[in-house]
């Protein structure tokens, strides 16, 4: 029987669109708990090809809504996009699955969307995803916001269209204050459906389906609630009204950034460099245990650590203040 028998006889699939899926291209932007969930769905769905686009590595507290993973991940800190990689070839082993492990900044978030039928953003972060929305914008490129927090969600697919909002028309272009995953926590079940919902939505704009939503969605699965908003284009956007780019076309630069809910900072040097393990591995010998993988290198000095990433990038643990990340990244 055929792998997606039961797919195709949906109706407005067909084998028609189920041609158009193994040609189409998404990019996941963020594997956590939306993007792990999204890149399951479209690898069984028979998407072509699959970009899956991650800068982080998996930890215990990953698995509870993060369904790519396992312990044994956990336990070797594999890089979400590489563990991701092995787990859909298993899935699927007649498309392609293109792991990325990098973080996305605006020198490079072309490389990943410009090829892309449809982008699902699944990141943790609202600048990101403002950058994603300009860049899409001038990309012309259609893609799928999600969010979850606690048991509430939303999505929204936004499309490259005359009359069509951009994400700065519903949220402007600061990140809005308010509680985080840490502090608010998230539910396992709540991050499955908004992703679920993402790649149906997906799988609508790739086979040019007419019933693709236009509206923004917000689900409280706790207190029993769907609502659907008509969301308009503003006339005054920055964006989509004058076509103005806050993070879109920005020098990327050396960047400092604390981790949500991690007690950790990222540190991303101002270009991407070869690093070379053994030196680092030499030179922190003295100050702590060090383990290396083929993807990273390890430094445990107790109440602090370091990972460092092949590109140059860090991950300082034990401290959320970029200043003394940074001090600890210098070994100072």
């Amino acid at each position: 029987m055929d792998r997606y028998a039961r797919q195709e006889v949906i109706r407005g699939i067909g084998p028609e669109g189920q041609a158009k899926l193994k040609a189409g291209h998404v990019t996941i932007i963020g594997l956590g708990a939306l993007g792990s969930v999204a890149a399951n769905l479209l690898a069984r769905a028979g998407i072509g090809h699959l970009r899956i686009v991650d800068r982080d590595y998996v930890e215990l507290s990953n698995l509870q809504r993060q369904v790519l993973y396992d312990e044994d991940d956990a336990a070797q800190a594999t890089p979400k996009a590489i563990a991701a990689a092995d787990k859909l070839r298993l899935v699927n082993s007649e498309i392609e699955i293109e792991p990325v492990l990098a973080d996305v900044n605006s020198g490079n978030i072309d490389h990943f969307i410009e090829d892309a039928d449809v982008i699902i953003d699944a990141t943790d972060n609202m600048e990101i995803r403002l950058l994603l929305d300009e860049a899409c914008h001038s990309n012309q490129k259609p893609w799928i916001y999600g969010g979850a927090l606690a048991a509430c969600g939303m999505t929204m697919n936004l499309l490259p269209e005359d009359d069509a909002p951009c994400l700065h028309c519903l949220f402007g272009s600061a990140e809005p204050d308010g509680e985080t995953c840490a502090t608010a926590g998230v539910l396992g079940a709540m991050t499955s459906i908004i992703a679920s919902i993402q790649c149906a939505e997906a799988i609508k704009i790739l086979i040019g389906s007419p019933d693709v939503r236009r509206t923004l969605l917000s689900i409280d699965i706790w207190n029993n609630t769907w609502d659907e908003l008509e969301i308009r284009k503003d006339p005054n956007c920055p964006l989509c009204g004058e076509n103005r780019y806050e993070y879109y076309g920005k020098p990327a630069g050396a960047q400092s950034v604390s981790l949500c809910g991690r007690n950790a900072v990222q540190i991303v040097p101002q270009k991407e460099i070869e690093t070379d393990f053994d030196t680092y591995a030499k030179n922190w010998s003295a100050c702590g245990e060090v383990t290396r993988s083929k993807y990273m290198l390890d430094l445990d000095m107790g109440d602090h650590g370091i990972k460092l990433f092949r590109d140059g990038r860090a991950i300082v643990r034990g401290t959320s203040d970029i200043a003394k990340a940074k001090s600890i990244y210098a070994l100072e």
